[in-house]
């Protein structure tokens, strides 16, 4: 049975290759999710995580106790620590000397301390990184637009300090991927000079970053590192992986939950399912042509453990070595698209990550899925008597036990997961929501071989206009409902898995927009100088180019609230709708917009002439100071027309500094790069002729978070071409075997009069409309399935709209059409070619 099961792989080589390829290219499918995984992960860490990517453990301070500078000496005496490094950053001004500008020369710029070189994420684009003394290193980006040369020197100082450290530029760097750190320009400077312009104020560690021996495990050095801060008295601070800090940060930008990581589970969860059902259902075409053939070796003497042993072996050789393929072809194109995405230098920092779990899933399930596939119908063709497989075998149909098993199996499989699907979208769970997707699409499988034939037959009566050929197509998908269905479901399964991404791509594209709006309502401000803003200077700032609207918050007076005082502002509906990107966000009468983490409580507000009392509204941004309505504001602008409310004891000169004074908020126009961002910063300060410290904003940040995103989704969609090849490839085969299948019955139609052409348009017509079919219902089940999925991981985040990408989907059903008439030329032209005589001697 060896020798057998060998001259098959031989003889049947064109059959095997066509099942090899679509188990290769489900390989490839699960191989390539797996390192979406991987390689998120890692880009992450190398975004998100920049500052940090070098180092083994990062150390982050508990909320209540802060780290203390011993922390550093206390991390260094542990055994199989090398390095240690406490980041500290500083907000500063850098006042520029000679520098090519038409603003005042003043710069905003976060200070950072030097690492160990061992620990040092900084790259240099020129120069050489402070040694010490009073050198500094800026980003390149930064030293281009203000001329700042190596060798130049600059002055250093705090915001309201006027004195100032000069110090000179050893070196530029390369741009950072980190989101946090795309506000301002970004110096690394020595550490005698951030403590020297700290002006003697505390300037915390945010990270402890350490490095471990690279014979020492991380973890082991986790135990002796917690218990050694404790007594430098850091007790409580967390010690976590570089990358996952990294998720962390992600985490808490969607109100605490790990989403990014639960989305591409259960996209690998979903890859698995599809490829198995698409392997499968090819493999089982494939051995039930050959069940007389099995039947027949039977009756010559072959037991039925030697025919399963056979074709196991053929299963086990072919999804082997389609294996193998499969995990090669994943890996090129990961690499191929990280590639690429590396050439626009604002997506840098996507990294290519292939974990073994990638490798060695991709040959386990890609064997295992051959074989399991082969199994099946081999124990199918041996479960009856020779004589008996020797027939045709009735398909599963209302009328038989089959059928009936099938429908009633599909209809318990539909009762379970749809409710799970909706109950999980509703509560927002998509742990919940991802088992009754995958219950409701089996359901709709299992029911598919009643289903498809009859729409099949329905739609027909669009091809009646063609004559013979198209009657006899509508009636074939009746006359043979499980061949029809078998062609079908290939293409179901691909066109559902790539309408569900497209539509759940463009709905959590949505989503990520409005909770990044949530975050950073306001792209750009321009921060209160000397006097107000006037109408025309507004008006000068919004004809620039890149700003798409401009709005004035004017100061309002002084919010209390307990005990605390703070600025509190004031804007117009009209101005606050133009400039704010959050739409949802309104500035009602009587209330007080309040940024993330403020207490709830009424708060008393202060003016020139009043004080009113209004109500707390915290926001989900810390990006906004306190507002209020101008309704509100003009009750307590002027003397006597205030609310009556005592006051509470601010200070007048406080009030009347705040109610002289004006910021400008802009709205960015949607396609500017991070760059031109920058370039509108600039053009910004020179049009007010006041210092870029003064103008800054959450555009940068949030064009940086769209960047990420942007990648991830660019990755995802990759994989929907590898899902249409593999729905193409099952159905050229299901159209390939079929024709095989019915050669006697193509071979008596020529007999009885049908001509080459006709029978060649009646095969093509059967194919587009099997196709049409599976294209739609696939379309609908996708769009349903995208949405619902996407409300499930991200309904949490805010409001998922139903996106439905119709171009794409339109492009899609266009595929499907044109690629079943393609695979149908071949099968068409085989079966015209041969004589009606030869074609009804065949067995």
């Amino acid at each position: 049975m060896l020798q057998i099961a060998l001259s098959q792989l031989r003889s049947n080589a064109r059959r095997f290759i066509a099942v090899g390829l679509a188990i290769m290219l489900a390989v490839a499918f699960l191989a390539t999710t797996l390192m979406v995984n991987a390689s998120t992960k890692a880009s992450l860490t190398a975004s998100v995580g920049e500052s940090y990517r070098k180092a083994s453990l990062v150390v982050t301070p508990s909320s209540s106790t802060p780290l203390p500078d011993s922390a550093v000496a206390a991390a260094l005496a542990v055994p199989g620590i090398e390095a240690a490094y406490g980041q500290q950053q500083l907000a500063t001004e850098m006042v520029l000397d000679g520098a090519v500008t038409s603003t005042s020369g003043t710069v905003l710029a976060m200070v950072r301390n030097a690492a160990p070189p061992g620990l040092e994420s900084a790259r240099l684009a020129s120069g050489s990184m402070p040694r010490g003394g009073a050198e500094i290193a800026v980003d390149a980006k930064t030293a281009s637009r203000y001329g700042i040369a190596l060798g130049s020197t600059v002055h250093l100082r705090q915001k309201g300090i006027d004195s100032t450290l000069a110090v000179k530029v050893t070196g530029t760097l390369k741009p950072q991927a980190d989101p946090f750190s795309a506000g301002a320009s970004s110096v690394v400077a020595a550490q005698t000079v951030l403590n020297t312009i700290a002006n003697g104020i505390a300037v915390p560690i945010s990270t402890l970053q350490v490095q471990a021996a690279a014979e020492t495990v991380s973890d082991s050095v986790r135990g002796p590192l917690t218990a050694a801060l404790a007594k430098a008295g850091a007790a409580g601070a967390a010690i976590t992986t570089p990358e996952q800090l990294a998720i962390n940060q992600v985490k808490a930008m969607s109100g605490g939950e790990d989403q990014l990581t639960i989305i591409l589970l259960a996209f690998a969860v979903v890859a698995m399912v599809v490829a198995a059902l698409v392997v499968s259902n090819t493999f089982s075409v494939l051995i039930a042509q050959r069940t007389r053939e099995l039947a027949l070796l039977r009756c010559l003497g072959a037991q039925k453990n030697q025919i399963r042993a056979s074709v196991l072996v053929e299963a086990t050789v072919v999804g082997l070595i389609s294996s193998i393929l499969g995990v090669l072809a994943g890996t090129g194109l990961m690499a191929a698209l990280i590639a690429w995405a590396k050439t626009d230098p604002e997506r840098s920092f996507a990294t290519l990550a292939v974990p073994p779990s990638a490798v060695i899933a991709g040959l386990a399930t890609g064997t295992l899925m051959a074989v399991m596939a082969a199994l099946i119908p081999a124990r199918a063709a041996t479960a009856v008597a020779p004589l008996a497989a020797l027939r045709p075998a009735d398909a599963p149909s209302i009328g038989n036990r089959a059928g009936r098993f099938r429908l009633g199996l599909g209809i318990l499989l539909l009762v379970i997961g749809v409710p799970l699907l909706v109950f999980g979208a509703v509560m927002n769970t998509l742990l919940i929501a991802l088992p009754g997707g995958i219950f409701s699409f089996l359901g709709i499988l299992l029911c598919s071989t009643l289903i498809v034939p009859r729409l099949v037959s329905a739609v027909g009566v669009l091809v009646r206009p063609t004559g013979v050929p198209g009657r006899l197509a509508a009636l074939n998908s009746i006359r043979n409902p499980g061949r029809t269905t078998s062609t079908a479901t290939a293409l179901l399964i691909g066109v559902t898995l790539v309408t569900m991404m497209m539509s759940g791509a463009a709905s959590s594209r949505e989503a990520f927009s409005s909770v990044l709006s949530q975050n950073y309502p306001v792209d750009m401000a321009v921060q209160p100088s000397g006097k107000a803003y006037t109408t025309a200077q507004a008006d000068a700032v919004a004809k620039l180019d890149g700003v798409a609207s401009v709005g004035v918050v004017h100061g309002a007076g002084v919010g209390t609230q307990a005990g605390a005082q703070f600025r509190v502002w004031s804007m117009s509906d009209a101005d606050a709708a133009a400039v704010l990107r959050d739409k949802t966000l309104v500035v009602a009468a009587g209330t007080i917009l309040l940024p993330e983490g403020s207490a709830p409580d009424p708060v008393v507000v202060e003016g020139p002439g009043g004080s009113v009392t209004l109500k707390a509204v915290v926001l989900k941004s810390r990006q906004i100071d306190p507002m209020i309505q101008a309704s509100d504001a003009a009750k307590i602008a002027s003397t006597g027309t205030g609310a009556g409310v005592p006051p509470v004891k601010a200070e007048p000169s406080a009030i009347a500094e705040t109610a002289n004074k004006s910021m400008l908020w802009l709205e960015l126009s949607d396609s500017l790069s991070t760059d031109q961002m920058r370039e509108v910063q600039s053009s910004v300060a020179s049009t007010l002729k006041v210092s870029d410290s003064l103008v800054s904003g959450a555009a940068l940040e949030r064009a940086t978070f769209n960047q990420i995103i942007d990648v991830l989704l660019l990755v995802v969609t990759a994989l929907l071409a590898v899902a249409v090849v593999i729905a193409l490839i099952g159905v050229a085969n299901t159209l390939s075997l079929s024709v095989l299948e019915r050669t006697r019955e193509n071979s008596l139609l020529r007999a009885l009069g049908l001509t080459r052409g006709q029978l060649r348009a009646m095969l093509a017509l059967e194919g587009v409309l099997i196709a049409g079919v599976a294209a739609l219902l696939g379309t609908v089940l996708g769009v349903t399935f995208g949405w619902l999925g996407a409300k499930s991981a991200l309904g949490a985040l805010g409001a998922v709209p139903l996106m439905i990408p119709v171009w794409q989907l339109l492009a899609v059903i266009g595929v499907a059409l044109g690629a079943a008439l393609l695979a149908s030329v071949i099968p068409a032209r085989r079966a015209s070619r041969l004589s009606p005589v030869a074609g009804l001697a065949t067995l």
